[in-house]
C-alpha cells in the first residue's frame, strides 16, 4: 500500500440480508446529502475541516446485482486498498461489513474490529441464514479475520449469542457497563463498525430493529473520540431512511460519518 492512505468515502447499497425490513439499501445518498446540507458546516468536533480540498474523496457507490454482492464488495473494497485509501462504507445492512473484512484482512492480518451496535450479530446462523445481517461477526471471527473484537452499546443478546461470544473470545461490553473508553485502544490496526441502532431511538428513529435503551449521540461520539489506533477503514450501517422522521437520522448518520472521517484524518 502507498504511504499517503487517503480517507475514502464508498457506498453499498445492499440490504439483500434484512431479516426483518428493507430499506437500508436506499441510505447511502440520504446520508451524503445530510453531509453537504447547509444546516451545518464542515468541520469537524475534533477540529479537522472536511471542506479543505482533498481532505477526503468519494468513490461513488458499488455496483452489483443481490446474487453477486459479496464478491463485488470484497473486490471493490480491495481495489480502494490496494490504491492507497482507507475505506468509510455507507450501508446497506450489516451483512457487508463480512466482505469488506474479507478484502481488509488480506493487508491486515492482526486487525482490531471496534463494532458498535445493539446487537451482538453473532449468530452462527438467523433463519436457515448463515450470511444474515445477525451473522457476521461469526462469519468474522470463525474465518480468522480479525485479532480482535470489542462490541460497545450491546443490550439485545440471546443465549446463543453469549455461547458465540465465549467461544471467540468477544469483549462485550453492554449499554450498563458503559462508558468504556479504556476497551478503545488498539497497537495494531483498526476498524469501525457503527450500527445505527447502537444509538437510542429516540436519537435515531430510522432505523429497522429500534432498541430501546441506548447510547445518546454524545455518548457514541464521546466512545469514537476515545479510540486511539490507527483506522484503516469504517463503515457506518443500519440507517434504514423508510423508518425516518423528517430525516433526523439521515443527520445522525452523517455526523457519525464526520466523526470518523475527522479521527482518520487528525491521525
Amino acid at each position: 500500500m502507498t504511504e499517503r492512505r487517503i480517507s475514502t468515502l464508498v457506498g453499498i447499497p445492499f440490504d439483500g440480508q434484512s431479516s426483518y425490513l428493507r430499506g437500508a439499501g436506499d441510505a447511502t445518498l440520504k446520508i451524503r446529502e445530510a453531509m453537504r446540507c447547509d444546516s451545518s458546516n464542515q468541520w469537524t468536533e475534533l477540529g479537522v475541516d472536511l471542506g479543505a480540498a482533498g481532505a477526503f474523496d468519494d468513490a461513488g457507490d458499488l455496483a452489483f446485482s443481490e446474487e453477486d454482492a459479496f464478491e463485488v464488495i470484497e473486490s471493490g473494497i480491495g481495489k480502494l486498498l490496494a490504491e492507497g485509501r482507507r475505506p468509510i462504507s455507507l450501508g446497506g445492512d450489516h451483512s457487508i461489513t463480512y466482505p469488506i473484512v474479507k478484502a481488509l484482512a488480506r493487508g491486515y492480518p492482526e486487525l482490531t474490529i471496534f463494532h458498535f451496535d445493539a446487537h451482538p450479530d453473532l449468530y452462527d446462523e438467523f433463519e436457515g441464514n448463515r450470511l444474515s445481517h445477525a451473522c457476521p461477526f461469526a462469519r468474522i471471527m470463525e474465518s480468522g479475520l480479525a485479532r480482535r473484537l470489542v462490541q460497545v452499546g450491546i443490550r439485545a443478546m440471546s443465549g446463543h449469542q453469549r455461547e458465540q461470544a465465549k467461544r471467540f473470545a468477544v469483549e462485550v461490553v453492554e449499554m450498563r457497563g458503559l462508558p468504556a473508553y479504556q476497551k478503545l485502544k488498539a497497537a495494531g490496526p483498526i476498524y469501525i463498525s457503527f450500527d445505527m441502532d447502537v444509538l437510542d431511538p429516540a436519537f435515531a428513529p430510522g432505523v429497522s430493529h429500534r432498541e430501546p435503551g441506548g447510547m445518546s449521540v454524545r455518548e457514541a461520539i464521546a466512545h469514537l473520540h476515545a479510540i486511539e489506533g490507527d483506522i484503516v477503514g469504517a463503515d457506518v450501517v443500519e440507517y434504514n431512511p423508510v423508518r425516518d422522521l423528517g430525516d433526523m437520522t439521515a443527520t445522525v448518520a452523517a455526523k457519525i460519518v464526520k466523526e470518523i472521517l475527522g479521527k482518520m484524518i487528525r491521525k
